[in-house]
């Protein structure tokens, strides 16, 4: 497996939550995007998976903002990602 497969991998793994709802947006995300980020988004949505559960549910559901400017790029990256999504079905 290439480091780039190990570190999709790994981010896999790192998506696996305590919350279904969790689980969802995140792999949703990872999976349509995971072709196209770049070494420094990947750092981003790493450093996102360091968050609790709880906060990451807030931050994607718009019920608090993060203090650092990238992860709320992010979050908003996901939350119109979920959006698109479901228009699809």
């Amino acid at each position: 497996m290439s480091s780039a497969g190990i570190e999709f991998a790994e981010l896999k793994w790192r998506c696996r939550r305590g919350m279904l709802e969790l689980d969802i947006l995140l792999n949703t995300y990872l999976e349509k995007h995971r072709e196209t980020m770049s070494q420094h988004q990947r750092a981003v949505f790493s450093e996102m998976l360091e968050y609790p559960d709880q906060v990451l549910l807030d931050l994607l559901l718009s019920n608090m903002r993060s203090s650092k400017a990238e992860i709320n790029s992010l979050i908003t990256e996901i939350q119109r990602a979920q959006v698109s999504t479901a228009s699809e079905t």
